[in-house]
């Protein structure tokens, strides 16, 4: 007896669920367990965590800060960089800041609560931050010297062209001082929050100031990962920290230095990426070479 088309269409819609739920629900997820359990892969497959004592302080795959309570730098440790994912870190909310590069002016808001700092601005606060605990220069391009983006919204009198009738530093208010005192010979002003000066019929002007061309803080230094979880720094990113970390320890430069190039690896299959330093890796060392006072 031959069954209907639209009940044999069915049927081998059927068998067609149950072949390939069997296949990629049952058989697909049980072999990627038992590849995970290959020795030389059962590690990273657990996680790569790292045990002191009996006690997991980390895995070496996943990055973490090393703050105090109040999220301020330990200084005693190298430091991380910057991380967008969650509160920071967070494997279950991995994500870059999703900002770019046109993202160089302040949303400020009457409401401190709401305001955003924009990409650049992030990166200018970083930068001083790092500057100010490594005791190094923290300025770079684009940046005011109280670590915001050295931005002015600049109204001419016909739009686009003529004079310069007003001049506003976008990312700077009140008690502020203004990062240039005049533009074009009119005095710079303060923002007011809540006001949006592009909308207004500004034009947004970047200023580049007097800043080294190639920065003291390095960019990883001052950026969040793509992932949020890098638990890499780069070398000069390291070798900045070097005297802070051995001043606070009571230790030689020269021998945390040397323990930053043990712990620095080589780009991936020797070509892809960059060198790189697992800073948790680090960090462990020091604590048992140079144990903290």
């Amino acid at each position: 007896m031959r069954l209907p088309s639209w009940l044999s269409q069915h049927l081998a819609a059927l068998r067609a669920v149950l072949v390939f739920t069997v296949l990629l629900g049952l058989a697909y997820p049980l072999a990627l367990v038992a590849v995970g359990r290959i020795p030389v892969l059962a590690h990273k497959a657990d996680g790569s965590l790292i045990e002191v004592d009996g006690r997991p302080v980390g895995s070496t795959l996943i990055g973490q800060s090393f703050t105090d309570a109040d999220g301020n730098p330990v200084p005693r440790y190298f430091q991380s960089r910057p991380s967008a994912a969650g509160d920071g870190y967070d494997p279950t909310a991995t994500s870059a800041s999703n900002l770019g590069p046109e993202g160089i002016v302040d949303t400020i808001a009457t409401n401190p609560d709401d305001s955003t700092r924009s990409l650049l601005t992030q990166v200018c606060a970083r930068s001083k931050a790092v500057g100010e605990l490594n005791r190094v220069d923290g300025s770079r391009p684009y940046c005011t010297s109280d670590g915001v983006g050295a931005v002015l919204a600049v109204f001419r009198r016909d739009g686009l062209t003529g004079p310069v009738t007003r001049v506003v530093s976008v990312n700077q208010t009140a008690p502020a001082t203004p990062f240039l005192a005049r533009y074009e010979g009119v005095p710079v002003e303060l923002a007011t929050p809540g006001e949006d000066y592009r909308a207004a019929g500004a034009t947004i002007v970047p200023i580049r100031g007097d800043a080294p061309a190639e920065p003291a803080v390095p960019a990883d230094a001052v950026t969040a990962s793509g992932s949020g979880l890098d638990p890499h720094i780069s070398p000069a990113y390291a070798q900045l920290q070097v005297v802070r970390v051995a001043r606070e320890r009571g230790a030689d430069s020269a021998a945390v230095r040397r323990l930053v190039q043990e712990h620095t690896t080589g780009r991936s299959l020797g070509f892809m990426g960059s060198p790189g330093v697992n800073v948790l890796e680090l960090n462990l060392a020091l604590d048992e070479q140079f144990p903290a006072r």
